[in-house]
């Protein structure tokens, strides 16, 4: 017994529904209505050119293995798009074509060295044999943490300048900027 093409369609809409989200299958497939089965090729009406690009761009994969599923291997789809009629005829016309058959992309694979995770990164800017120097600061000694004077104007940035100096690199406001006017104190 052969299929009705609608009963063919309604049966990848089933498959389709279960493999996009809802709001997709409503935006992209709803609107397609199945035209005609000829020897196994599929015509489905789509509203615009836009509409079978982006069927074409998002979603060819999907209807092709669905049609694949429902007609046999040699199974293939052919949009027909409606196109508006500028010359002044208000009817319409139609355009029919095939689904493209453009592989995805894929890059050649990279081969890896073997030892690629086993050893531990190491610092390019520790130089073994050195002994580790000194550096002065240059820090005034008078601005510490000790001495600060809290209040509510400055809570926030007392709190954040006190993370980053406790812990350098591991906070979330790495680099800590503070922003104000001129002579708000911001370097003090």
């Amino acid at each position: 017994m052969r299929k009705s093409f609608e009963l063919i369609w309604n049966n990848c809409l089933n498959v389709i529904k279960d493999n996009v989200s809802i709001q997709a299958y409503k935006t992209w497939f709803e609107p397609i209505k199945p035209i005609k089965l000829k020897s196994n090729i599929l015509t489905i009406q789509v509203p615009s050119q836009f509409f079978y690009e982006w069927l074409e761009e998002h979603y060819i994969d999907l209807l092709k293995k669905t049609i694949r599923k429902e007609i046999g291997p040699d199974a293939k789809l052919e949009y027909s798009i409606v196109m508006e009629n500028n010359s002044g005829n208000k009817n319409p016309y139609t355009i029919k074509i095939p689904t493209t058959e453009k592989k995805a992309i894929r890059n050649p694979q990279v081969t890896m060295p073997l030892d690629i995770g086993n050893n531990a990164i190491r610092n390019p800017f520790v130089i073994p044999g050195l002994r580790k120097v000194n550096v002065d600061s240059n820090l005034n000694p008078n601005y510490s943490f000790e001495n600060f004077v809290e209040g509510d104007c400055n809570r926030l940035a007392r709190s954040a300048g006190f993370a980053v100096a406790e812990k350098p690199g591991g906070t979330a406001f790495n680099p800590l900027l503070i922003y104000g006017g001129v002579g708000l104190g911001k370097l003090t």
